[in-house]
């Protein structure tokens, strides 16, 4: 049985809105002053499975720098001595190329999928919408009540329950940030830095509790006050992106075609129209999907540049179409090319040639990770040195050694030299050992005698066993004195 509806016509300020959408933000009022967005809690099975997703990724983010794997934490992001922890994989400045491919890897991951099935990360997966919405967004609901009763709230003279709600949301709003910022410090520092650093009096850390102080002030910021405006006015990741998407790209979609005309219901209960007047689309213009926005938007406009991908205006829609009995999918995960051809065409040239250097990156990166080495060993000469001769007329030049042991164990170090013959290595350091996942940065002292120098530089040849395997063999040069010119030689011509 076909459904109708008698519709009343959309008055003038909502269709000057519907025209208008792309002259203004949603959180910004005509005179500029923000208007602040009372975003209804979505429900429905988008709503349940980004909340599966978002305990996954918070219990992740919070036990990453503490839990280890192979002797190290899951992820640490140590900018202060230049050493990366990815997932157990150790990086030192050594392995620079390699940290730039990932980078590049994961850059060209959020274009591929930004491409495919838009912008997925932002509603889905950026930590500053999933502390959001399913942190901070949930407090609220808890203490301030739906968001009709957050409007009515802040409508009505404040009282000394008002004040103590307020307080109340306020105050655990900065413990939350405090503890954000603790936590993006043990990425950085490591988990038993931040131990000891809880753990020692306040007073021995003044300059890094008021670091930590100012963190947590700008999370409380963000997402007390600042809110959605930090996606649609402060991040760069939604305009770059945002121009990848065409319309073949799966995202949030209003099928206009099912859709329209919209108007309101009068009579769907008789299911009546009168013989003069056109049926109307699916949409009964409830609002619903704009009111469960975080960015205050009106999808049914298209598709916009404050759109995350959260999925709220499907469940929204999703749910007023269960209760009139139309079919749900209304506002859908599908691209506008659908909605018009009702043809699948999502791979196209653009995404192809996306995943195709995706490909090829992760490849490089899988290749070059898995062929590396757990011992790197780097010998040079000392720079701004040249030689020094010693009591018994031999000469000596002094090398930089530097070990990286990337592996769960300790290793012992041998070094040895083949060649000139006679050559005595005397360690400045400790350098026999390296400890797991450990760094040595010491001197050696290498010494020839002065009769095997072979003009101002010698061959240098070294050897270094680790658990006696031969590890590296290491060519160099070895700086001596210039050989003297017999008496009464002529000068050479320049």
């Amino acid at each position: 049985m076909e459904r109708h509806a008698v519709t009343a016509p959309i008055p003038a300020a909502a269709e000057e809105a519907h025209q208008t959408f792309r002259d203004a933000l949603a959180s910004i009022q005509k005179d500029g002053r923000r208007r602040w967005i009372y975003a209804r809690q979505p429900a429905g099975r988008y709503y349940r499975a980004r909340t599966l997703v978002s305990v996954a990724l918070l219990a992740f983010l919070v036990a990453a720098p503490f839990v280890t794997f192979r002797g190290q934490p899951l992820v640490l992001l140590n900018v202060i001595e230049r050493r990366f922890v990815l997932l157990g994989l150790e990086f030192w400045p050594q392995d620079f190329h390699l940290v730039v491919l990932i980078a590049l890897a994961a850059i060209v991951t959020l274009a591929l999928s930004t491409a495919t099935v838009g912008r997925v990360w932002c509603g889905w997966l950026c930590p500053q919408t999933v502390f959001m919405e399913m942190v901070f967004r949930r407090l609220e609901y808890w203490i301030d009540g739906s968001a009709e009763q957050q409007v009515r709230r802040d409508a009505a003279p404040w009282t000394a329950a008002t004040w103590i709600r307020a307080g109340l949301k306020h105050a655990l709003f900065f413990a939350l940030s405090f503890a954000i910022a603790n936590l993006f410090l043990a990425y950085v520092i490591g988990a038993g830095a931040l131990w000891t650093i809880v753990t020692d009096p306040p007073s021995r850390h003044l300059a890094g509790l008021a670091l930590i102080t100012m963190f947590s002030l700008l999370f409380y910021g963000v997402f007390a006050r600042f809110r959605e405006q930090a996606c649609t006015l402060a991040c760069p990741y939604g305009r770059v992106m945002s121009s990848l998407i065409d319309r073949h790209t799966i995202t949030v979609t209003y099928d206009a075609v099912r859709g329209e005309p919209r108007g309101r219901l009068s009579r769907e209960a008789a299911g009546t129209t009168p013989a003069d007047a056109a049926p109307n689309g699916d949409c009964v213009d409830c609002a619903r999907c704009v009111t469960v926005c975080p960015t205050g938007i009106d999808i049914r406009n298209g598709i916009q540049l404050e759109c995350v991908n959260c999925t709220a205006c499907m469940d929204a829609c999703d749910a007023v179409m269960t209760q009139l009995r139309r079919p749900p999918g209304l506002i859908a995960l599908t691209s506008h090319e659908t909605t018009h051809t009702r043809r699948r065409s999502w791979l196209t040239a653009r995404v192809g040639a996306y995943a195709g250097v995706w490909a090829v990156l992760v490849a490089i990166v899988v290749t070059l990770i898995v062929r590396r080495h757990d011992l790197d060993v780097l010998i040079l000469r000392q720079p701004g040195t040249l030689y020094a001769t010693l009591d018994d007329g031999g000469i000596a030049n002094f090398y930089t050694v530097q070990v990286l042991n990337r592996s769960p164990r300790a290793h012992a170090l041998d070094y040895r030299a083949v060649t000139p013959a006679g050559a005595r290595l005397v360690p400045l350091g400790p350098i026999g050992r390296v400890d797991a996942h450990g760094l040595i940065e010491s001197r050696l002292l290498v010494q020839l005698p002065r009769e095997v120098l072979q003009g101002g530089a010698t061959p240098l040849r070294l050897e270094v066993r680790a658990d006696g395997v031969l590890l590296a063999t290491i060519d160099s040069s070895f700086l001596g004195p210039a050989p003297s010119r017999p008496a009464g030689a002529a000068r050479p011509e320049p």
